[in-house]
């Protein structure tokens, strides 16, 4: 999506909601120095722009039981439109790949797959990716640790 004009007033907006979007339109008013009606119409302009594409919980996926994270370089056999297409529709529908990324260089896609633990991991490779038709290879690296994770935009 290309910039869609945003000034500088809803550039704080949109660096006071990525710090908190739970806070009220009245918190948010008085942190970028607006009203709360032009606040309010600001932030709706936004999500009708397609700027702002939800809200959601940041949640701890140690906390849930999910503490394996796995970066899988996928390359396939052939990169026309349509194996490309098969590949992303497939696994769009697994919830474990939290991310997924069409490439350039050596490999096609790149997976961030969370897991429980190793056994779940194998699961997964063997039930999942290695039964998709048009894969030629997988390599997968496992993250020892997070050193950044951030969802804030630089703005």
């Amino acid at each position: 999506m290309a910039n869609v004009g945003i000034d500088p007033v809803d550039r704080r907006i949109l660096r006071a909601l990525q710090e908190d979007g739970r806070m009220t339109v009245q918190a948010l008013a008085e942190k970028v120095g607006l009203s709360p009606s032009p606040c309010l119409r600001r932030v709706r302009q936004l999500e009708r722009a397609g700027v702002i594409s939800g809200y959601s919980a940041n949640i701890e996926q140690k906390a849930v039981g999910l503490p394996v994270s796995v970066f899988i370089s996928i390359k396939l056999e052939r990169q026309r439109a349509d194996n490309l297409d098969t590949f992303g529709a497939a696994i769009s529908r697994w919830p474990e790949v939290m991310e997924c990324y069409l490439m350039t260089g050596k490999f096609d896609f790149l997976l961030r797959v969370v897991c429980a633990d190793l056994e779940a991991y194998e699961h997964f490779l063997r039930d999942r990716l290695t039964q998709l038709e048009g894969v030629a290879s997988i390599e997968s690296s496992f993250s020892l640790g997070a050193v950044k994770f951030s969802r804030v935009l630089p703005l």
